[in-house]
């Protein structure tokens, strides 16, 4: 699996809620949970963005040092 797979996966467990449950919270339909669960690599950044940011993450840019 890729990080941000395991991370959202991870903590949405971590608050005990379905996949449907945490769509709702974060604002999303299910099927941008479902997808970056499964690692899909075709993803809206804004959609991954609004899911990251209930757990106070965004994703940016990173210098590969």
């Amino acid at each position: 699996m890729n990080p941000i797979a395991d991370f959202v996966k991870k903590r949405r467990k971590q608050l005990k809620l379905t996949q449907e449950e945490f769509a709702l919270s974060a604002g999303v339909a299910l099927v941008v949970i479902r997808k970056i669960e499964q690692g899909k690599e075709n993803l809206n950044l804004s959609s991954v963005n609004q899911v990251l940011k209930m757990f106070g993450h965004t994703v940016g840019p990173v210098s590969e040092k």
